[in-house]
């Protein structure tokens, strides 16, 4: 099965990786796609649509049997204060989608006044904490969790997500 990450992030095509190793046959590849939404996501519905967007435009790049979207945004929950890192995963055959999250993590407000100004997370993250290029490492997932999780890893677990539709039998639509 040949499939495409629509993104040439490093981080976002390992998550990929990690999620179909143990699917035999797999070869997974970049196709550096836009996402159709703004660089920083915000709220759900944007963040989701952007990994569906990357997700058709990867299948659609070649002769892919798969394509994965991997989006990364912020959003304000209802009742919970603060902005929140969100994470969505979606993959498409052509034919169906299948999506899944990753964790939802609650920025400082030292990163998150500057977010909700209209920057982007990523060299926010770098500006605060003295870092370099967050998004294609550990991210700002493994910087606030302790390194408990990073990004590969939460990607990865919202990639896996997002494929039960093509690796398990309890989907039948």
């Amino acid at each position: 099965m040949r499939v495409s990450v629509g993104s040439g992030n490093p981080v976002k095509v390992a998550a990929v990786e990690d999620a179909l190793a143990d699917v035999p046959g797999v070869a997974v590849e970049s196709a550096d796609v836009d996402s159709g939404v703004p660089e920083q996501p915000r709220g759900r519905a944007e963040t989701i649509e952007g990994a569906e967007t990357r997700a058709e435009r990867a299948l659609a790049a070649g002769d892919y049997d798969l394509g994965v979207g991997v989006e990364g945004g912020v959003a304000e929950i209802e009742s919970r204060p603060g902005l929140y890192l969100i994470m969505w995963a979606a993959a498409t055959d052509g034919e169906r989608t299948g999506r899944g999250a990753g964790p939802t993590i609650r920025l400082p407000e030292s990163m998150a006044d500057p977010v909700r100004e209209g920057r982007e997370l990523g060299p926010v993250v770098d500006e605060v904490l003295g870092t370099e290029n967050v998004g294609e490492g550990k991210g700002a997932a493994g910087i606030l969790s302790g390194d408990a999780i990073d990004r590969r890893s939460s990607l990865a677990h919202a990639v896996g997500a997002a494929l039960g539709p093509f690796v398990t039998p309890h989907y039948d639509e």
